[in-house]
């Protein structure tokens, strides 16, 4: 799961309950870590597709985000804004969630601490698949959280745009996935890569490097949502391979019930380790 060895913690409220999320080596849990060090390769322009799909720096798209938890400077996950009617629902992985408090998404993230409040959405319900409340189903693991921002308006009209929810994408479409490996500060990386489906029907990609904190990175075809890191191992246990649940008429139907905006779901609290 590519999200750090995170945050198991007990006792989710209902409106603000996201947990941390990163991928692994395992996508989830709250690791102790450093913040990233603005060291490496030159920011990529992910124009074209790499002839080696490895992550590397990119410059930040408002359309993705960090997501903070209990209201530390701790960045675990990575979220996106999905349109909706409202402007304000930002979707990522469910076991992104588990034993969170409180959760904030800072869209376009990039800086040496914590995101400024103007630009910081707090979570007020979130929406799982009943497959996921059930059972924790793989095929179910993505979450559409309603957020807001104390100075008003939405985060769709804040950011400027957003992404479309799509389907689960055939094998060979060319996706951009962008995240933001946990830590304090930093900014997101990312590679283009080309997607097949495992046999059990998870869609992948290879991609070296997307390291915790990925767990939620939406993979983009053109502005549309396809799919995020997470489903299968909960992201995947290796670091060169990433997979996520299949979009399908289930996942447009949790968005719709999202957009009502009626009351959220209670996030199941324990999460186990899938890549033990």
């Amino acid at each position: 799961m590519r999200i750090p060895t995170v945050l198991l913690c007990s006792g989710v409220g209902l409106a603000m309950l996201l947990t941390s999320c990163t991928r692994p080596a395992d996508h989830s849990a709250r690791p102790t870590v450093t913040a990233p060090v603005a060291t490496g390769p030159i920011v990529q322009r992910l124009s074209q597709p790499q002839q080696k799909a490895v992550a590397g720096p990119v410059d930040p798209d408002r359309r993705v985000g960090a997501i903070f938890v209990d209201g530390g400077n701790l960045h675990v996950c990575t979220g996106s804004v999905v349109h909706s009617a409202g402007g304000n629902l930002v979707m990522t992985a469910a076991h992104c969630l588990a034993g969170a408090s409180r959760i904030a998404f800072a869209p376009g993230f990039a800086g040496d601490g914590a995101p400024a409040p103007a630009d910081v959405w707090k979570a007020d319900a979130v929406y799982l698949d009943p497959r996921w409340t059930a059972s924790k189903d793989p095929r179910a693991d993505y979450a559409i959280a309603r957020v807001s921002n104390d100075v008003g308006g939405s985060v769709e009209a804040h950011v400027g745009l957003a992404l479309t929810l799509g389907t689960a994408p055939p094998p060979g479409s060319h996706v951009t996935v962008m995240g933001y490996p946990a830590g304090v500060g930093g900014s997101p990386i990312g590679c283009q890569a080309s997607t097949s489906v495992n046999e059990s029907g998870f869609p992948s990609l290879v991609c070296e490097g997307l390291v915790d904190g990925t767990s939620g990175a939406p993979w983009i075809s053109g502005t549309t949502l396809t799919g995020l890191i997470g489903g299968f191992e909960r992201g995947g246990c290796a670091a060169n391979v990433s997979y996520s649940a299949p979009f399908d008429q289930q996942t447009a139907q949790l968005l719709a019930r999202a957009e009502t905006g009626g009351p959220g779901d209670v996030v199941p609290n324990d999460l186990g380790d899938s890549c033990k």
